[in-house]
């Protein structure tokens, strides 16, 4: 017989991420206000500041493509588009 455990992905411990018991939802039940939501550790110092640097990477990186295709289409329209 297949246990419940085995319909989870590997690594899913079945906890739930997020409250889906929505208000207008055919499946609303207001018995179950209060999921069994844990709130996560807290971050040390050096893993926010490794966070938000990954974050300023990640913007930076966009910023760059778009400047990139952003000259690209300048450098285009001049050289060839309005020729």
């Amino acid at each position: 017989m297949k246990s419940r455990r085995d319909d989870f992905a590997p690594g899913d411990d079945g906890k739930p991420v997020a409250d889906m018991n929505v208000e207008g939802m055919p499946w609303y039940d207001p018995r179950h206000r209060d999921a069994d939501i844990t709130e996560g550790t807290p971050l040390s110092k050096a893993e926010l500041r490794a966070y938000r640097w990954a974050a300023v990477k990640a913007g930076l990186l966009v910023a760059l493509v778009f400047g990139t295709a952003f000259l690209l289409f300048l450098l285009f329209a001049d050289f060839v588009w309005l020729r």
